[in-house]
């Protein structure tokens, strides 16, 4: 065993009310430079949608992740027979159109206008050109746009369901949708950190935490259009690339990141994984239907001594290990198997793990009598709006298996807590929910507590860093203490 620690995220969709509190916060902090006009490294999509970019999902274009070939693994976009030839050209990075083009406003004109008869305007302006633009795009352009002919039908996530399927998504009495925070997976196998020519992107060791050194970015952008996510950026006015760096100055202070931190919804948790670096490949090379399970085993019990022991060997330090004992992350992914990860059919190993919503249902319809009631426990999870094969293509690989068994387990909660403090369930039909979702009622009570009653120490369960223990392998600690905290003491420019 070759056991590392890996800071990891869960997002609770069903509790997720699309506000983009998440999203602000994070663009106030760490995107509000020249050059980052257009980059949101927490956003927020509507689903069904097409997001931002414009269909990332669709690897057809942009030929993001990794593939299968000839029986191992390998990056779809570039390659050493392929980097010299498109060395000034990449086929399949997004373009502007696919993000949008940033714009502010003319302000000047609304207090400075002359008196008269028309109520004066502040006309949109290209914050890329200084020209006046019409806007035709923005990065929640379709947001809540469910059912709609041009976002909503384009979403690559409706391959395999009938027509019949698709049409009820966009007819009235059917309409729904579901929200998509976004941010960099963090994954075990990033394809980013495996395109890159000049060797920029990397991992740290101490916490799995995907950065760029901005001094060795030369402008490559293969990470841009390998990252299947999209979601590394090139920053047009310094010739660098930059990525969601999960606020590691917060979190070496025991602070959440800042869109975890002013989440609204309560959807956020963080903690520490323990895995087994041996499996990477392994797991990365198996069949689609076999890919989530296979990363599940690749993280380890934090209790088991044997783990322990091979931790503290690869020198993580007890407390991490303490932390991982109570991460909120390895009940939802492990424990409970509720929490999935997107289109791990990338096959990057994303870190970031979803709990599926619960969908509206589809009442049944008899001589103008409408009816919810059925003979199956779980009609409504088979019967909702949003079809399964629709969940199953943005959380399960194709598979309706882990995505079926996470919202079954769901609706068994939910339901034991109604016959607890509505009463209209009786104990026995809640004990066969229970039974039937493969969960104990104990399990049932975690779940709910972790769901809906969680403080910030129970969501956000930070390990130390130990940043001065990984500070000693590159200088003196006394010595570091006398510059910067992060990042450079000059910023990046071109030519670095």
């Amino acid at each position: 065993m070759n056991i590392r620690s890996q800071v990891s995220m869960v997002f609770h969709l069903d509790k997720c009310i699309g506000c983009h509190t998440c999203s602000v916060a994070c663009k106030n902090i760490w995107t509000d430079r020249k050059g980052t006009e257009y980059m949101w490294w927490n956003n927020v999509e509507t689903k069904p949608g097409t997001g931002y970019p414009t269909k990332w999902e669709d690897q057809d274009k942009y030929k993001g992740g990794w593939e299968k070939k000839n029986g191992t693994i390998k990056i779809r976009s570039t390659g050493k027979a392929r980097v010299v030839p498109n060395i000034f050209h990449n086929p399949h990075m997004p373009s502007m159109d696919d993000y949008y083009e940033p714009w502010t406003y003319d302000y000047k004109n609304l207090f400075n206008a002359p008196e008269g008869n028309d109520q004066p305007t502040a006309r949109p302006i290209s914050m890329v050109t200084g020209e006046y633009i019409d806007i035709e795009a923005g990065p929640n352009w379709d947001d809540d746009l469910s059912g709609s002919q041009i976002y909503a039908e384009n979403d690559p996530n409706l391959d395999g369901l009938t027509e019949q399927q698709k049409a009820q998504l966009s007819s009235v009495e059917q309409l729904v949708f579901f929200y998509l925070p976004r941010i960099c997976n963090h994954c075990l196998n990033p394809t980013c950190v495996a395109s890159c020519p000049s060797g920029a992107l990397y991992k740290r060791g101490e916490d799995g935490i995907v950065l760029i050194d901005q001094q060795r970015c030369r402008a490559w952008r293969s990470c841009v259009s390998a990252c299947p996510y999209k979601k590394t950026y090139y920053n047009w006015f310094t010739g660098k690339s930059e990525k969601c760096i999960l606020c590691f100055p917060r979190l070496e202070t025991g602070q959440a990141p800042a869109c975890f931190h002013s989440c609204v919804g309560r959807i956020r948790y963080l903690g520490v994984l323990l895995y087994d670096a041996d499996k990477l490949e392994e797991v990365a090379n198996l069949p689609d239907d076999e890919l989530i399970e296979a990363q599940r085993e690749m993280i380890m019990d934090p209790h088991d001594p044997k783990v322990i022991a091979e931790a503290r060997k690869n020198g993580v330090h007890d407390s991490v290990i303490e932390s991982a004992q109570n991460s909120p992350v390895y009940k939802f992914v492990k424990d409970w198997k509720v929490a999935l990860p997107a289109h791990i059919e990338y096959r990057t190993l994303p870190m970031l793990f979803y709990v599926p919503p619960m969908s509206p249902v589809q009442a049944t319809k008899e001589e103008d009598i409408i009816d919810h009631s059925t003979e199956n426990l779980f009609h409504d999870i088979d019967s909702a709006r949003i079809p399964m094969k629709f969940f199953a293509n943005l959380f399960g690989a194709g598979n309706e298996g882990p995505v079926r068994y996470a919202l079954a387990k769901q609706k068994a909660v939910r339901w034991l807590r109604r016959a607890q403090t509505v009463g209209d369930i009786t104990a026995e039909m809640a004990a066969r929910m229970l039974r039937e979702a493969d969960c104990t009622e104990e399990e049932a009570m975690e779940i709910y507590n972790l769901t809906s009653l969680c403080t910030f120490d129970d969501r956000f369960v930070i390990p130390p860093m130990h940043r001065e223990e990984a500070i000693e392998l590159m200088k003196e600690p006394h010595e570091h203490k006398q510059s910067v905290g992060f990042g450079f003491s000059a910023s990046p420019r071109r030519g670095l």
